[in-house]
């Protein structure tokens, strides 16, 4: 299991299991946040608690943010899937560096053409140092 919190402690995060990837998108929002994404779904493998702000951006999600420090600690869908349940990602930035080090980083391009791209070898470690 990994946890995430904020800086100051109010919003936690669990994630059961390990995620395969983190993935680095370049959309025009998550460049600014630098987050490095872990998906599930809400009350599936995914659990938040505290209290958070969000940020809709379009229609489709909202990015939630620590009412205290402002860190972002995840986004949620707005409406859920056709299996009735809500995408929730984790920003594993708000993990202890050594449980989240190993993982591989993917790379999307959320801002031109909506895809994954080329993969590099790195993994979070790498976006830290």
């Amino acid at each position: 299991m990994l946890r995430g919190h904020c800086h100051c402690g109010a919003v936690h995060w669990e994630f059961t299991g390990a995620p395969t990837s983190a993935t680095a998108c370049n959309c025009t929002i998550c460049r600014r946040y630098a987050a490095l994404w872990a998906y599930g779904y809400e009350h599936a493998g995914i659990t938040v608690s505290g209290a958070t702000r969000g940020y809709v951006r379009g229609d489709a999600i909202e990015f939630h943010f620590c009412t205290d420090c402002g860190c972002v600690a995840f986004y949620r869908g707005r409406e859920p899937d056709a299996e009735g349940r809500r995408r929730l990602a984790v920003n594993l930035r708000m993990c202890d560096p050594g449980p989240v080090a190993a993982i591989p980083v993917r790379r999307f391009d959320g801002l031109e053409s909506y895809s994954v791209l080329q993969g590099d070898d790195r993994c979070v470690a790498d976006y830290w140092t």
